[in-house]
């Protein structure tokens, strides 16, 4: 029988209880493909997100890890590796996730971030008519692409149970502000000020944020790091959303608008989002661009991971080329050449070990798979847990003593490669060229 052994965080009031089963699955599987140290962390990651991040007493909550409120994204992404291992028990536990995500997107579609009860909690008091279940209300267009990423995967693996009668509406709703913030400076009545906050933290000109020209992509006011966006469509946000509405064109309720608003997005990005044979971060529909690739997910990294585009297509080699190169102002190594993909969220040459975990999942050889992970191994600062960043020359310099979401990618990375897959979304990748 496995031994769970040490943890961080505080156990929430009704965890998830992994079986010894399926732990020791995880430690037979891991241990063969890459040793046992990497066995023992998957475990430890596993049981460590499952006791002290989620929450069971009614539908899951999933808390971020240090933050005691749900992100929809990262909630998504910490419960990835355990789609892999294919127990029902778990997929009813991503589903249960899912039927609390469509609450809360009707509830604020533009808030990223929630409570698990309407306690009135928050990160900042820059919103004071905010409802009481909202954490944070940065709008990033991620939030709302997660969970229904999320309910495509679990519905190949046959669990339909995400399919509460909130889904539906929340899917409407989620239609409708992406359609508004196609036209943000016409049609939004988004805005979002934090008085005293950096730039990075608020949104420029009275909360309405970078100014674009409509173009068909969608408007953003926040990246998947929480930071405001330098322009206002971000791409890979709006490819993943494209990509992943493509899975919902049959519903006989939205699958119009839905199939209408890939297209559209697809043919503007198609139109203003590559740029010198490479796709671009950020673009404002009137030939400004950002070429750089922050760790977050969606990254320009992430994309085959995500589903979007194949690893080989030659769009995304070209720009992983970029991506992972000096000519990304986000990409940091250390004198041996060994680093990874960092984010402005943590200023200075910091390396994210969510950068180190996509480039290995995206990797097209084995090789530099075991090589990503090894690297994620040797930079815990000594602590044995993946942190939010470290400094590239010296790891035990971090940033967060521990990071769920991190965790959960290392473990999804040596899953991958002892040969568990990532289950699907049914859909073909992207073609752009």
């Amino acid at each position: 029988m496995t031994s769970w052994g040490e943890t961080v965080g505080v156990p929430t009031r009704n965890p998830l209880r992994l079986d010894d089963a399926v732990l020791d699955r995880v430690q037979t599987l891991v241990g063969a493909a890459v040793g046992e140290e990497a066995a023992r962390m998957c475990v430890r990651f596993l049981v460590n997100t499952a006791t002290t991040t989620v929450d069971l007493s009614e539908e899951a909550f999933v808390i971020t890890g240090d933050i005691p409120a749900m992100w929809l994204r990262d909630s998504c992404l910490q419960l990835a590796p355990f789609l892999r291992l294919g127990d029902p028990e778990l997929l009813e536990v991503a589903a249960s996730l899912l039927r609390r995500h469509w609450r809360m997107i009707r509830l604020d579609p533009y808030a990223n971030a929630f409570n698990a009860t309407a306690n009135g909690n928050r990160w900042d008091d820059d919103e004071p008519l905010q409802h009481p279940h909202v954490w944070e209300r940065k709008w990033e267009l991620d939030s709302l692409t997660h969970p229904l990423d999320l309910a495509l995967r679990l519905e190949r693996l046959g669990c339909t149970s995400w399919r509460s009668p909130d889904f539906l509406p929340a899917l409407r709703v989620i239609l409708e502000i992406v359609g508004i913030e196609q036209d943000h400076e016409v049609r939004s009545r988004y805005r979002f000020h934090r008085p005293g906050a950096s730039p990075s933290d608020t949104l420029g000109r009275d909360g309405r944020g970078p100014l674009t020209r409509p173009t068909g992509l969608v408007w953003q006011g926040f990246r998947p790091s929480d930071d405001a966006c330098e322009l206002g469509f971000n791409i890979p946000a709006n490819l993943y959303l494209a990509s992943t509405l493509r899975g919902f064109a049959d519903l006989p309720e939205v699958g119009g608008p839905a199939a209408l608003l890939s297209q559209e997005i697809l043919r503007a990005v198609k139109g203003s989002g590559i740029v010198d044979g490479v796709l671009a971060y950020e673009v404002d529909g009137a030939k400004g661009h950002v070429m750089l690739d922050d760790a977050n997910v969606p990254s320009l990294l992430s994309l085959p991971w995500l589903g979007v585009l194949a690893a080989d297509d030659p769009l995304y080699l070209a720009t992983r080329e970029v991506v992972l190169s000096a000519a990304n102002p986000h990409f940091h190594t250390d004198a041996e050449g060994r680093g990874g993909v960092g984010s402005p969220h943590t200023p200075g040459p910091l390396v994210w070990p969510i950068g180190i975990a996509m480039a290995g999942l995206t990797a097209l050889s084995p090789e530099e798979r075991r090589d990503q992970l090894e690297l994620l191994q040797d930079t815990t600062g000594g602590t044995g847990w993946m942190h939010e960043a470290y400094h590239v020359a010296d790891p035990r310099q971090f940033t967060r003593p521990w990071f769920s979401w991190a965790n959960s990618m290392f473990v999804d990375l040596a899953l991958e490669i002892a040969g568990l897959p990532r289950p699907g979304t049914g859909l073909s990748p992207l073609e752009l060229t």
